[in-house]
């Protein structure tokens, strides 16, 4: 049963990652687009502004939007390129040594951190959340989460004898969990924008 487990996450990865990697590209050359026409006309409304919530134009605006002078979509154009072709490599058969899935693991991490900490200056800070960068996030979530099962799972991660029992529960109900990591985010959502959800009823 084990080894089946392992041999399905072996085969859906490269297509989880190949998929957000389309998806983040595509989403992060939008938001570049945008962001450029908005540099050269301030007017210029992107098309993703659908209401007071979901608003792509007043997140671009926000000093969050850039890190070190540098716009957030350009890291995600070169980071989701990277990874649908890192997929598409393990998709045709490619095998990799463990020091690119512990680069890979690192890249994922720093990824997830950095989403999550956009996700609470969106909601907290800023009071919008773009639907773009909404779409980065919901891939950049699986993306990190299933290189880490695979990696406990080929044990390209060594993890101390006192974590084994959580190791073996993350392998064994990760899709449950990332359910409620789904679930969690929304009902954030829901719970914060209430105010405004409920007049759309």
């Amino acid at each position: 049963m084990e080894q089946a487990r392992s041999l399905s996450i072996q085969r859906t990865l490269p297509y989880i990652l190949i998929v957000a990697g389309i998806v983040g590209s595509i989403a992060s050359f939008i938001l570049t687009y945008d962001k450029i026409q908005i540099l050269q006309n301030p007017g210029y409304e992107p098309g993703c502004n659908l209401n007071p919530i979901l608003s792509c134009g007043s997140v671009m605006k926000t000093e969050q939007a850039s890190l070190l002078g540098v716009p957030n979509t350009i890291f995600g154009l070169i980071a989701f390129a990277t990874l649908a072709t890192f997929g598409a490599l393990l998709a045709s058969g490619s095998r990799v040594k463990r020091w690119v899935w512990l680069g890979a693991q690192l890249a994922a991490t720093i990824g997830v951190i950095f989403m999550h900490y956009l996700f609470f200056q969106g909601v907290y800070r800023i009071g919008a959340i773009c639907p773009w960068c909404f779409a980065v996030w919901m891939v950049t979530i699986p993306t990190f989460w299933y290189i880490t099962v695979y990696n406990l799972r080929e044990r390209n991660l060594q993890l101390p004898h006192s974590l084994q029992p959580a190791s073996r529960f993350v392998q064994t109900h990760h899709a449950r969990i990332l359910t409620v990591w789904y679930l969690i985010i929304f009902a954030i959502l829901l719970e914060h924008f209430w105010y405004y959800w409920s007049t759309l009823l």
